[in-house]
């Protein structure tokens, strides 16, 4: 945490890496301190993380001014700024850089749920502060912005694609290899065709049952979102009941993403399941289907499209992805979703929204074949057993 001290000079070196060119700039010395790029940058993405999960909110401010900062005299112009931070702000707040010899940052800690009065004050308070203590040449080249956290729906992706110094998790770096994916998908293709013609029976009685017992078409077609966010038409054998209400599940995953879903305990040993249950909408052969999970079968044709993979994070349907939390995301652009999952085989529905999440971008993180092959040789317990499924 920085302060700023009135009177202690502090000796700083505008030594770092801007980009991929070298920044090299003089000595600078002025009334306060600024926080190297790699500690200011960490703190700032550990306070998103928090915020993202306890819905206190932070606010940074990012001073961009490279051509600014890297001139004849730009040690004068540093100092005054920092000056000017330093007498508007509070020692809670912190100053650094949030890319060395380009931008400065401040980070603005326990601003208040809701209180926008206050934020507003502090913008003027300091954005004053600075006009006064800069040329308005100075000040014209100075790009100020605020961006208030907790960050919501697509906020944190701009024109220019994600900001990766804050959202480091919406880079590819956990993307498996070329070689690794083509492995991967010749798995998929082999695995779905061998399923397939050896399931074929099973499928056509499913189809034949589906609609012997319930009016409506035998696979239920919907839109989920695939890698990257592209949809895909999403495939199951048809559990409910036909033209149901769908505001009924939507509720429940606002409900269920906000934390609030309602944890039932049908096996009477409290353990819950976050899942929709007594669902009415259901038909007998679906309860049937889910509970076995043979209602999912059909998904190996999305499969061998290339849609899916034979293992990866669920994929969900816009209205889930809207109600995301910007942390919660990942889990669909990391990787590509799949008919089974590290969430499948150790939690399933017994767990919360947020843990499977863990666990998706934990698989997405940890990827390899052997994980792959490991979480399918565990499915068909997982299933057999049908603990958490309904």
């Amino acid at each position: 945490m920085a302060t700023f001290p009135a009177t202690k000079k502090v000796e700083y070196s505008a030594l770092g890496s801007v980009g991929r060119h070298q920044f090299r700039g003089p000595v600078h010395y002025f009334d306060g301190e600024v926080l190297d790029e790699r500690y200011f940058v960490r703190m700032l993405r550990l306070e998103r993380k928090r915020t993202e999960r306890s819905s206190k909110p932070f606010m940074l401010m990012v001073l961009d001014g490279e051509e600014l900062f890297q001139t004849p005299g730009s040690e004068e112009v540093l100092g005054n700024i920092v000056s000017a931070i330093s007498d508007s702000t509070r020692e809670t707040d912190t100053l650094g850089w949030y890319e060395r010899g380009a931008k400065l940052g401040v980070m603005f800690v326990e601003m208040g749920a809701g209180d926008s009065a206050a934020i507003s004050t502090i913008m003027e308070k300091v954005t004053m502060a600075l006009r006064q203590a800069m040329s308005s040449e100075e000040f014209k080249r100075l790009k100020i912005t605020f961006r208030i956290f907790p960050q919501h729906s697509s906020d944190e992706v701009g024109e220019q694609g994600p900001d990766l110094t804050l959202y480091p998790d919406f880079s590819d770096r956990h993307a498996p290899k070329r070689g690794s994916r083509l492995f991967k998908r010749i798995i998929d293709v082999v695995g779905s065709l061998l399923a397939l013609a050896l399931l074929s029976p099973v499928l056509v009685v499913i189809a034949f049952l589906t609609k012997l017992t319930s009016k409506g078409p035998v696979l239920f077609r919907q839109q989920r979102l695939g890698q990257y966010g592209a949809p895909f038409t999403f495939l199951k054998f048809r559990s409910m009941y036909a033209n149901n209400d769908p505001k009924v599940h939507q509720e429940y995953v606002a409900r269920l993403i906000a934390g609030n879903g309602e944890l039932k305990q049908p096996d009477g040993n409290g353990n819950g399941a976050y899942k929709l249950t007594n669902d009415s909408r259901i038909t007998r052969l679906g309860k049937f289907l889910r509970k076995t999970s043979l209602d999912e079968l059909p998904q190996f044709f999305n499969v061998l499209k290339g849609e899916m993979s034979l293992v990866g994070p669920r994929p969900p349907v816009r209205y889930e992805f809207d109600r995301y939390r910007i942390w919660h995301k990942p889990r669909v652009l990391e990787i590509k979703p799949g008919i089974t999952g590290l969430w499948q085989v150790e939690g399933r529905s017994k767990t919360t929204f947020d843990e499977m999440v863990r666990l998706d971008l934990r698989y997405a993180r940890s990827w390899s074949i052997w994980l792959d092959l490991k979480i399918l040789l565990q499915t068909p317990k997982a299933v057999f057993s049908g603990e958490g499924a309904y």
